[in-house]
């Protein structure tokens, strides 16, 4: 009677375990080259907001690690908090799913120093930003130019440029369209559409939505952006 009481509690201890080591997903690690002190936060978007959903103290060691449950990929961001520093600096975001991903960085260069490994989404992602940055620098570039033309009241160069600015956006959102199409089998395609082009006409929402696979649909931003369009149409 014993050995089966021993037997079933042994079972109970085992099935407790594996509940509890199923419950994470992800297994972050990472190092922050210089970092001697400081607290990091693993913090997700909650309503607008983010919200931390673990805490990692640093004292001594820059080397750090952390276990989290992801339901579906997201986008989360590593903030550091210096303790004696307020810069801006300070918050390196990252496009996490289930698996084993690093964050390698520095503290001199928090955020232009990191890189991430492990996350396919992640890495559509930094593909997608390279050229991204290119309008959004265009963009800055003719800003400047309109206030210079603006300030000389040049009112043929203002339209010029008004109409350069427009071309720029143009072949912004056709660009995230046609990026989010072609990675319609990875959760950073509605991700994109949510953060990037929102405004867009609906109907190319619409065509980024239908081309999504049933995984995709059903993730966090599948889900979101397919909410988001409803939406929209119920407001016409």
């Amino acid at each position: 009677m014993k050995k089966i009481s021993i037997a079933l509690i042994t079972l109970t201890l085992l099935a407790a375990c594996s509940e509890k080591e199923s419950k994470t997903n992800l297994h972050l690690t990472g190092n922050i080259k210089g970092l001697k002190k400081g607290t990091l936060y693993v913090q997700r978007v909650v309503d607008t907001t983010l919200v931390a959903i673990d805490t990692i103290t640093i004292d001594g060691n820059a080397a750090f690690e952390s276990d989290l449950d992801l339901k579906s990929p997201e986008m989360l961001y590593l903030f550091l908090d210096r303790g004696v520093s307020n810069s801006l600096d300070n918050n390196v975001m990252f496009f996490a799913e289930p698996g084993k991903i690093n964050i390698e960085t520095s503290l001199d260069a928090y955020i232009s120093d990191a890189k991430i490994t492990g996350s396919k989404n992640n890495d559509l992602y930094e593909e997608y930003q390279k050229v991204n940055i290119r309008f959004r620098d265009e963009n800055l570039n003719l800003i400047e130019k309109k206030f210079k033309a603006i300030k000389s009241n040049n009112t043929k160069t203002i339209d010029s440029i008004s109409a350069k600015q427009e071309g720029n956006i143009k072949r912004k959102y056709l660009y995230a369209t046609n990026f989010a199409i072609n990675n319609k089998n990875f959760e950073v395609a509605p991700y994109i559409a949510l953060s990037e082009i929102y405004d867009i006409n609906i109907k190319y929402l619409d065509t980024i939505q239908k081309s999504m696979t049933p995984k995709v649909a059903q993730s966090l931003y599948g889900k979101k952006l397919t909410e988001y369009i409803a939406s929209i149409k119920n407001q016409k």
